[in-house]
């Protein structure tokens, strides 16, 4: 059930929240408690493999759990780039160009004391990968297991490296191993071999431990002063995150002083918030704001003339004034500018004399409109402003022939219906899904939504999009390991897709943050994953 309780009992709860951390008295890092304002209506769970999209991993992924490769997250003035986790170094096999060869790094403790080896990795790969093992953790893996669709065995060679096989010969692994948090067995041994207990005591490597956990209140963590990386040790004592999916309830309690730190503030809110003195921060990243486009029997999406319709009758300049500038105009699957979409699309311009042609062209007009579904949510992680925002959109598409109603889900059951495919019973008749997700790699912002078998419930292909011409591009992908020539190839991939306009492109979010002037150090990587460990409290 839906978990919506009113502004008043929010702030009420937080209030008394607050009085253990008075912040009168925070005073050098070990009694300092950073409070963050999520999106989420729930504290992701802390089981190394967290739910609540991608901001369950920026607060529960990357922060209680180390992976075998990390991503960059200290600078803001470039896209956030691989780097060595737990593991210092990777390759393919010269031999066999589907084994992959990670070398464990050496004196990194658990927060338990354990020393990690590689029959650590191999355990936590089996709670992600293997539902036969005793372990295996289903919550947690519905969330990675699309990341990593071509794993066909993995096994420790020694202490000090892992092996990854794969299915087909797949380049991009580096990528989906940011994803799985690495743990050991005797974590889940000590909670009773029970993956529900380990959400009370999970032990990771990463720069924080978990303090206390309430899904719907609250989750406290404290820092790891062993922690192996030792320019990261955290300068705050204490993260307390709770959850606050509306808008105005996180900036009440900005400026009530109950919280330090929110994300996503409401866009009409953030002049005043700069006005009181408040520190407003963005930056653009690899994000994606669509609707996906269900291409079943029955859907009227399939008919190429309404897609096109309805992306040339969305006014983005428009949405992006009301938003306050912080948006990208949507420009693909990727924002303009990279190697894979250099140029903006004219099939993207708002035209909406040339939309009402193509939908009459497909037997529609505004009086006789199209009429169908669409699943979105109130709030969640990178869904910016959702009910505004496709508000917005629902006027603009009447306007050239297409009828939209909503219907609302929960942000995490919306995913789990996303993530369930375009023919779940579960989405309740719509056609289209507003689901936001990360864009940074090649798999996570194109692969896993066209390859033809990455349908539920293997990856995240929700519209059931069943072609071999980019099933051939993708294979091409894989198989190559330069990266000039592997950027050629997602660029033709990229002006297909955006050719044939398979999504409703409309936003790359800019990813504003709000937070108080004694919030110092933040570094807004660009990158959907943000690092807690720089920031300290003045």
């Amino acid at each position: 059930m839906p978990f919506a309780p009113s502004r008043r009992t929010l702030l009420g709860g937080l209030a008394a929240a607050a009085l253990p951390w008075d912040l009168a008295l925070a005073q050098g890092a070990p009694t300092t408690n950073l409070r963050v304002g999520m999106t989420a209506s729930a504290v992701p769970l802390p089981n190394g493999m967290p739910d609540q999209g991608a901001e369950g991993h920026r607060f529960m992924g990357i922060t209680l759990y180390d992976h075998l490769v990390m991503w960059d997250l200290s600078k803001s003035d470039g896209p956030a780039a691989l780097r060595p986790g737990l593991a210092t170094a990777w390759r393919v096999d010269p031999n066999d160009p589907k084994r992959w060869i990670f070398t464990i790094r050496e004196g990194v403790k658990f927060h338990d004391g354990k020393l990690l080896t590689a029959e650590d990795v191999v355990f936590s790969y089996d709670r992600a990968f293997k539902p036969d093992a005793p372990h295996y953790d289903a919550r947690g893996s519905s969330q990675v297991r699309g990341r990593m669709p071509t794993n066909l065995r993995w096994y420790a060679e020694g202490e000090r490296t892992f092996i990854l096989e794969t299915r087909t010969v797949d380049s991009l692994v580096p990528y989906g191993a940011t994803w799985t948090g690495i743990t050991h067995q005797g974590a889940w041994e000590a909670a009773g071999r029970d993956n529900d207990r380990l959400l009370q005591r999970p032990v990771g490597t990463g720069p924080f431990k978990l303090e206390s956990f309430n899904i719907r209140e609250r989750a406290v963590l404290v820092r790891n002063p062993d922690y192996w990386e030792t320019a990261r040790i955290p300068k705050v004592g204490r993260v307390t995150l709770l959850p606050l999916p509306e808008p105005n309830t996180r900036v009440a309690a900005l400026r009530s002083n109950q919280v330090d730190f929110v994300e996503a503030p409401p866009p009409d809110a953030i002049p005043s918030l700069r006005q009181a003195g408040f520190n407003i921060t963005s930056n653009q990243y690899g994000h994606n704001w669509t609707w996906h486009l269900s291409l079943i029997e029955g859907s009227p999406w399939r008919d190429v003339r309404v897609r096109r319709a309805a992306n040339l009758g969305v006014d983005r300049a428009g949405m992006k004034d009301m938003l306050g500038g912080m948006m990208l105009e949507g420009g693909g699957l990727v924002p303009v500018g990279g190697p894979w979409n250099p140029v903006r699309s004219p099939r993207l311009n708002y035209d909406p004399n040339a939309a009402r042609a193509l939908m009459a062209q497909a037997g529609f007009t505004p009086r006789n409109p199209m009429r169908t579904k669409v699943a979105i949510s109130a709030s969640g992680s990178g869904q910016m402003q959702p009910l505004a925002m496709n508000e917005a959109l629902q006027q603009s598409l009447k306007e050239i022939g297409i009828d939209i109603t909503f219907e609302v889900f929960d942000w995490n059951t919306l995913l789990t219906t996303w993530r369930e495919g375009a023919r779940s019973p579960n989405i309740r008749g719509c056609t289209a899904i507003n689901v936001t997700y990360t864009a940074l790699d090649p798999y996570s912002a194109m692969i896993r939504l066209l390859k033809s078998d990455l349908v539920s419930p293997v990856a995240n292909n929700w519209g059931y999009l069943n072609d071999p011409a980019y099933d051939a591009l993708i294979q091409q992908v894989y198989e190559t390991f330069d990266i000039p020539a592997q950027d050629a190839i997602l660029k033709q991939l990229h002006d297909k897709v955006l050719d044939e306009a398979l999504f409703l492109f409309v936003a790359h979010d800019l990813n504003p943050r709000a937070m108080t002037r004694n919030v110092r150090g933040f570094v807004q990587a660009q990158s959907w994953f943000q690092d807690l460990t720089p920031i300290s409290l003045g």
